[in-house]
């Protein structure tokens, strides 16, 4: 699996496998999913990524670790 970021475009992209895209459909608003012959996902295409993942994973990091008692050390 392979994951690429465009901050430009802020799109995320996730590659799961290697190969040619045979399809693709629309998911959910801002996702979308590629498909190979044998109908199996080969990758996925998020856009919006910094409202739709990254700025909601991090306000769930930020829920999860209020409950934390003491200090996070990395």
């Amino acid at each position: 699996m392979k994951v690429r970021y465009d901050p430009k475009a802020d799109i995320l992209y996730i590659l799961i496998r290697e190969g040619p895209v045979a399809d693709t459909d629309e998911v959910d608003d801002d996702v979308w999913f590629e498909y190979d012959e044998e109908g199996n996902v080969v990758g996925i295409e998020i856009w919006n990524a910094g409202e739709n993942v990254i700025r909601k994973s991090l306000l769930e990091i930020e829920r999860y670790t209020k409950g934390l008692k003491g200090e996070i050390k990395a």
